[in-house]
């Protein structure tokens, strides 16, 4: 009558016994199983039965070896060739240092009325004639030395003399002896350059580190930064400038600012520095720079137009004398007015007077005194016509007047 529990537990002790014998041969099984396909299919591949190839795999085997310490060990030395590695391979040697030396006063190294670094910058060699190379710098590299020294990338030292300077461009020419000058920069064009170029800053940043380099990017073209010249605290000018956020630091003045391709595109010539600003430098581009770099190393100097007369923008004068002495319409409220006018100048024979008001030059609206000279400087050349419209004892007069070659 039904189960009995001893027969029942006896068969359950069975099938127990059973299963794990039963576990134990499978294992087994599996292991030679394994083991004959470890050493038949390396066999098989060598026939070709099978269809695939078995390989060792050689960095395991590298790596294993490491382990082991079996493997001999060498150090890795990487060819980086890359295009701003290129840029600066081609470029980099025609940046040179440049040391300003000026008299230091009745103690200078122990002698009466010796020299001594006034500062350093950097300058670009961009030219090569016969035994004689020329270098373009800054002008405020340059000002105010008794003597000028020029440091090779190899480390030679030469004497540079100064060819001429301008302190409207900040731009100065040095000529040196260019025997052992091999490398001239080349030129290449500002006026297409795009914003989020790559560019390259090459230089002498502290006077201490020659042939630095630097990377960014064209941050913007075609800035405007104003200049007070003579440093009166009145803006004198506006600097046209290329903005670049490779860093340039002092002694970077004068420096090359390269494109990808190792092309002179611009001078680098100022950083923007204060706690709340970052990454702003400035450079002058070249196409702005070369007429200045031409005239410096013909004539010395920059020939700009002449008018001959002392100016007075009408925005610094007060509104009671615009009215009564310059009697100006009271909706003009800019332009220029004449505060002297030298005899048998441009402007004399041209009949401006004194108390003229300038407002117009070649059809363009002049505001002030920075407008008029832009115009006058980049936009006009010596022997050249320019008209000009005026406003004398309130009427608006024109005249035609032209520019001789002196400068003011």
């Amino acid at each position: 009558m039904g189960y009995y529990d001893q027969d029942h537990q006896n068969r359950y002790k069975e099938q127990k016994g059973n299963r794990g014998g039963y576990f134990l041969a499978s294992l087994v099984g599996i292991i030679l199983g394994a083991i004959l396909v470890i050493i038949a299919v390396p066999k098989l591949s060598d026939y070709n039965v099978l269809p695939y190839t078995v390989e060792p795999d050689e960095e395991l085997q590298d790596e294993a070896a490491e382990n082991n310490g079996n493997a001999n060990v060498q150090n890795v030395s990487l060819d980086v060739v890359t295009d701003v590695t290129k840029a600066v391979d081609k470029a980099g040697d025609a940046v040179v240092s440049i040391t300003n030396i000026q008299t230091a006063g009745f103690w200078s190294n122990g002698e009466n009325g010796g020299g001594q670094p006034a500062g350093t910058g950097s300058g670009v060699i961009y030219k090569k004639e016969g035994n004689t190379a020329f270098i373009v710098t800054n002008h405020h590299v340059v000002e105010g030395a008794q003597e000028l020294e020029v440091s090779l990338p190899d480390g030679t030292k030469i004497p540079a003399k100064l060819v001429g300077s301008d302190i409207w461009t900040d731009l100065a020419v040095l000529e040196v002896d260019g025997k052992d000058i091999k490398t001239v920069a080349e030129f290449g064009d500002s006026d297409t350059l795009k914003p989020g170029e790559p560019v390259i800053a090459i230089g002498n940043p502290l006077g201490q580190f020659s042939g630095s380099v630097t990377q960014g990017i064209i941050s913007g073209v075609e800035r405007a930064v104003p200049v007070d010249i003579d440093q009166n605290g009145t803006i004198d000018w506006q600097a046209e400038v290329l903005q670049t956020d490779a860093a340039i630091n002092p002694g970077n003045s004068g420096g090359a600012l390269v494109n990808i391709s190792g092309q002179l595109v611009g001078i680098n010539s100022m950083k923007i520095a204060t706690n709340a600003v970052e990454g702003i430098g400035l450079a002058i581009p070249i196409n702005y720079a070369r007429p200045v770099i031409d005239d410096l190393e013909k004539f010395g100097e920059v020939r700009r137009p002449y008018m001959g007369i002392q100016l007075s923008s009408v925005s610094d004068i007060p509104g009671y004398y615009q009215q009564e002495a310059l009697k100006l319409p009271k909706d003009v409220k800019t332009g220029v007015a004449i505060t002297s006018v030298e005899p048998n100048s441009p402007a004399a024979q041209a009949g401006l007077k004194e108390m003229d008001v300038i407002v117009e030059m070649d059809g363009e609206e002049i505001k002030d005194i920075i407008e008029l000279r832009q115009h006058l400087y980049t936009k006009k050349a010596v022997g050249e016509q320019m008209k000009i419209k005026f406003y004398r004892e309130g009427k608006l007069q024109e005249t035609t007047i032209k520019l001789t070659g002196e400068t003011f």
